[in-house]
């Protein structure tokens, strides 16, 4: 009988953990099914832009949300806070070109209670006139968007006669002390000749230089012949640089990017190879449009609505839990090139500007 009355207290007790640890399981809502815990949220603040990139923008423009449609400055700050009260430590702001948003220096006062790191995405045309905002809401890490040195490639990609601005409030940048990092996205036959330029751009300014893998998002006429790899890139490295001179350095945990310098550089250069050598095993990150949407892949196609059920007074943590757990292990499922290469799938994606960069 005691041995019957053990056995019966070790399966209630067996039954009582495993139901906790379930119920644990289950308030994790930041948790995937592929064991992925998501502390970084990138919110898109707008959709609008001051430049016209070809590979973000389709060449005739976007359908802009209505107003009405988008996130308000309290609605972007009570998304973030349920998002932090899960577990979110990092927030990244982009656009379009968030600073564009007239009530920028509000959102950037309301996020910086949060106990977050609050980073920031821009194309440098305006950021000059916002380097207090910045510093005195904490933040100290700002990626700028760069595609080219050369300023005729760079009024050819943009659409817009921006670079000197541009290059000018990247100096100003580092010397106000923030943490500079230029994403510049290859494109084979436009400014994969510059990859080298880039690279010794960083001699003697202490900015990481990051080489993007073009990507394929509705309207930017994508194919895999414009892209150049992560392999090509470390070929061009190779046979400008003595093998002893590249420097290998450790990435940082959730990072998207294989990080290398150049031995005596001030600065740094990685590659972000998102389609030919992506980073999924250990994604962290999640995305939240300027309409309220939430993607839970960069390349996923579907997405979950925040802002409706925010502004009918419901909780937006089953959502937040459904779509995370919705997400796929590579790709929004697009796990080969081979799915990679069919319109059908990417083109179902939005344009990146109305994504969020």
């Amino acid at each position: 009988m005691e041995s019957l009355n053990r056995l019966v207290d070790y399966k209630f007790n067996s039954s009582t953990i495993k139901q906790s640890e379930d119920m644990s399981e289950n308030k994790n809502i930041l948790k995937d099914t592929h064991g992925r815990d998501h502390a970084y949220l990138r919110i898109s603040l707008t959709e609008r832009c001051n430049l016209r990139c070809t590979y973000c923008m389709p060449a005739d423009g976007v359908q802009l949300s209505p107003k009405s449609h988008l996130m308000t400055y309290e609605e972007i700050y009570d998304i973030a806070k349920t998002f932090v009260d899960h577990g979110v430590t990092k927030i990244r702001l982009t656009g379009g070109e968030p600073l564009v948003r007239k009530d920028i220096p509000v959102i950037l006062e309301k996020l910086a209670t949060l106990p977050v790191e609050l980073s920031i995405t821009s194309n440098a045309v305006i950021i000059d006139r916002f380097i207090d905002d910045l510093k005195r809401n904490g933040i100290k890490k700002v990626n700028v968007s760069l595609d080219s040195l050369d300023e005729g490639k760079f009024k050819h990609i943009t659409r817009r006669h921006e670079f000197k601005r541009v290059y000018n409030n990247i100096l100003l940048l580092v010397k106000e002390g923030f943490t500079v990092k230029v994403n510049a996205v290859l494109m084979k036959g436009f400014n994969d000749d510059e990859i080298i330029d880039f690279i010794n751009f960083t001699k003697n300014l202490p900015v990481s230089i990051r080489f993007i893998e073009f990507m394929p998002f509705d309207g930017n006429k994508w194919d895999i012949s414009k892209m150049v790899s992560y392999a090509k890139v470390m070929e061009y490295v190779n046979e400008a640089y003595h093998k002893d001179d590249i420097l290998r350095l450790k990435d940082a945990p959730n990072d998207t990017s294989k990080n290398y310098k150049i031995k005596g550089y001030q600065g740094s250069f990685a590659i972000i190879s998102s389609v030919t050598n992506p980073f999924c095993d250990s994604c962290n990150r999640l995305r939240l449009t300027a309409n309220g949407q939430l993607k839970n892949c960069l390349f996923s196609a579907t997405e979950s609505d925040l802002l409706t059920t925010l502004r009918a007074g419901k909780s937006i943590e089953p959502i937040i839990q459904k779509a995370v757990r919705a997400k796929f292990k590579a790709r929004g499922g697009m796990d080969t090139l081979e799915k990679l290469q069919k319109p059908q799938l990417h083109g179902k994606n939005r344009s990146m500007i109305t994504i969020g960069g």
